[in-house]
């Protein structure tokens, strides 16, 4: 019979190799499992994480850099480049003046009858200018049937400004005569209205009535036609 002794002693053997198994179940379960890396993965926001990572701001999508869009007329680097916006061609524009509207024409022209081709040849070319000064030719644009002497006077009333033909046939008429001096009598004052083109005629012919202020010389290969017209415009530009 074996002896009490012997009992204690195979029972602290066998406890032995299951005090093991557990602490290292123990040991196992404490232990954190190790991260697998994310496999990598193609995604559209790819190079803004990289960037984000790298301490830049991420690329929007939008931003110049992903645009071909054309640079703005006003953005720093045309400034600084001294490129200019596309701008109209510059021209005298007088449709914005709104005292240019309170007449019916912007210019009479005062002429004789023999000098008729004349006159329409000035006005097909100040109506024709950039301008489109308007202009009132009696024989075209006189009221049928009014009274010569109340048509003259509303032709003067109605326009700024009065270009007088000043010709050998104009010395001769006595309605361009009253013309002229209806003309210095309206607007005496009113510098740059009244505009003598003379023609045909020598600096002594000149009217002792005009004396006072500056003629255009109709003798250059345009007639002094530009003259009035750019006349004629500086006059527009000073209405209000």
């Amino acid at each position: 019979m074996a002896s009490p002794s012997s009992v204690p002693a195979s029972s602290t053997k066998s406890k032995k190799p299951r005090d093991k198994i557990a602490d290292w179940f123990r040991q196992a379960l404490l232990k954190k499992p190790k991260k697998m890396p994310a496999p990598p993965e193609s995604h559209p926001s790819d190079g803004s994480q990289k960037a984000t990572q790298d301490g830049l701001p991420p690329l929007s999508h939008n931003s110049p850099s992903n645009r071909s869009s054309p640079p703005s007329h006003n953005s720093p680097s045309n400034r600084s480049s001294g490129m200019a916006p596309t701008l109209q061609p510059t021209h005298m524009d007088t449709s914005c003046s709104s005292g240019r509207w309170s007449k019916d024409y912007d210019v009479c022209v005062c002429h004789s009858e023999e000098d008729l081709e004349t006159a329409q040849e000035l006005v097909s070319y100040l109506e024709g200018s950039r301008a489109s000064l308007r202009c009132f030719l009696q024989l075209r644009d006189a009221t049928p049937g009014g009274a010569i002497v109340s048509e003259l006077c509303q032709a003067l009333s109605s326009s700024h400004c009065r270009v007088l033909l000043i010709t050998p046939g104009f010395l001769r008429d006595p309605w361009c005569k009253y013309q002229m001096l209806q003309a210095l009598t309206e607007a005496p004052g009113a510098e740059g209205c009244t505009i003598p083109l003379l023609s045909g005629l020598s600096r002594a012919a000149y009217p002792p009535e005009l004396r006072f202020m500056y003629y255009v010389d109709g003798r250059g290969q345009d007639g002094g036609f530009y003259q009035v017209k750019e006349a004629v415009i500086r006059y527009l530009e000073t209405l209000s």
